[in-house]
């Protein structure tokens, strides 16, 4: 008889109920759990293109001296050359003895770093304003100090001295020749603004001209360090090291403090040009003014020729101040000559000034005013004898209102009756 295996067909019923132990989409589940992460891009990373390999080769070559910064310089592309060289470096100059300066001056701020005790510093910010301007005042110092032992280390290295930066060195984008990054007012240079506003007193025009700092910078200045030391008072934690970061990568305008013996007889360096003058509307036409030849045209006529209102360009300027403190130079006075007449202005402009201020709260305090709901009421006193003895003074009650004009009137001549030689 013969065997029943060899008549039975093969299928794929029979075959799952004789081995159960094996899914039929097992295939799917090995495929699935082998992919465990996907790669971003859809190239594979087997196949760099040539671009990527570009870049990996400038970023391993040329590219690996912008990873560490030189130290008080920025880290700008365009002052490198394409190999990687530092364009405005001397032929002695070598990478390493800057690192290596850095590495002196390490230990000495690491030991200062551990004579300060933590826990003998309070935890809150000091309230009054005095104690904080002391803290950074001392502060400041230290930092001073610093500075001076690093200048001193890099005097005594006269061989292969880095040079300061130029241009080249201020061009972060190598493809535009003609962008330059601007300068940013320095940590100490801030604060001395601040304190010769604050503590000294002095208006906002003379620090101007004192720092070669805008008017508006020199506002600005003032009002962030006034909400700086505020939030210092309320014990608010400040992003000095995001500050500090900034300040390292771009280019700052220091601080020339004239009471050191070094600095005497120095100028301080201007930020930026202090009379520059905003375009006015009125001057972007073109006109063509007649102009008899006896007549001397001068600016203040130039102005009124664009509008009636238009003051020339000497008035109009940030600093009117300087233009006069030029002519006295012109004429040949002395200095001695030169600064009388300048504290006099000075004291004359204060004078008015305060005659304004004083003004303007005599009167706000001549006047009352009832807060309603929706309006305030505000009453002021009169006297009946302030028209005048012809009762058509201009401070008189009902002289806006009220009064009509003389030629209104009837019978009243209208025409010259003379003309004047």
């Amino acid at each position: 008889m013969p065997l029943r295996l060899r008549s039975a067909k093969f299928s794929p019923s029979s075959a799952s109920s004789q081995f159960p132990s094996c899914p039929p989409t097992r295939p799917q589940c090995i495929t699935q759990s082998a992919q465990l992460s996907r790669d971003f891009s859809q190239t594979s990373c087997q196949q760099i293109t040539l671009r990527r390999r570009k870049f990996y080769e400038w970023m391993n070559g040329p590219g690996r001296q912008l990873k560490e910064p030189l130290p008080d310089s920025t880290n700008y592309l365009g002052a490198y050359d394409k190999y990687g060289n530092l364009v405005r470096a001397g032929p002695g100059w070598q990478r390493n003895n800057a690192k290596k300066e850095v590495a002196d001056n390490a230990p000495a701020m690491k030991a200062e770093e551990v004579t300060k005790d933590p826990e003998a510093e309070p935890e809150k910010a000091p309230e009054g304003q005095e104690d904080l301007d002391e803290l950074e005042l001392a502060i400041r110092e230290g930092e001073a100090k610093e500075k001076d032992s690093k200048a001193a280390s890099k005097a005594e290295k006269d061989d292969g001295k880095l040079p300061p930066e130029t241009a080249e060195d201020l061009r972060p984008f190598p493809l535009n020749q003609y962008f330059r990054s601007q300068p940013v007012l320095s940590e100490d240079l801030r604060e001395a603004i601040y304190k010769r506003v604050k503590k000294d007193g002095a208006t906002v025009s003379l620090a101007s001209v004192e720092f070669g700092v805008s008017n508006e910078r020199v506002g600005a200045v003032v009002r962030l360090k006034q909400m700086e030391k505020e939030w210092i008072a309320q014990g608010k934690h400040l992003a000095i090291p995001y500050s500090k970061a900034v300040l390292d990568m771009l280019p700052t305008t220091p601080f020339i403090d004239p009471s050191q013996a070094a600095n005497k007889g120095k100028r301080p360096i201007t930020h930026e040009p202090i009379n520059d003058l905003i375009v006015h509307p009125a001057t972007r036409q073109q006109l063509f003014v007649p102009v008899s030849e006896s007549r001397h045209f001068t600016r203040v006529d130039a102005g009124k020729a664009f509008d009636n209102a238009l003051l020339p360009a000497d008035a109009r300027i940030p600093h009117p101040e300087l233009i006069q403190a030029e002519r006295e130079v012109s004429q040949g006075l002395s200095f001695d000559e030169r600064l009388r007449l300048a504290e006099a202005r000075l004291a004359k402009d204060q004078a008015e000034k305060k005659r304004l201020e004083d003004a303007k709260l005599a009167e706000i305090r001549a006047q009352k005013v009832v807060p309603k709901r929706r309006w305030d009421f505000v009453f002021k006193d009169v006297s009946v004898e302030s028209v005048g003895r012809d009762g058509r003074d201009y401070k008189g009650v009902g002289w806006r209102y009220g009064v009509p004009h003389e030629d209104r009137k009837k019978g009243q001549v209208k025409i010259p009756t003379k003309v004047e030689a």
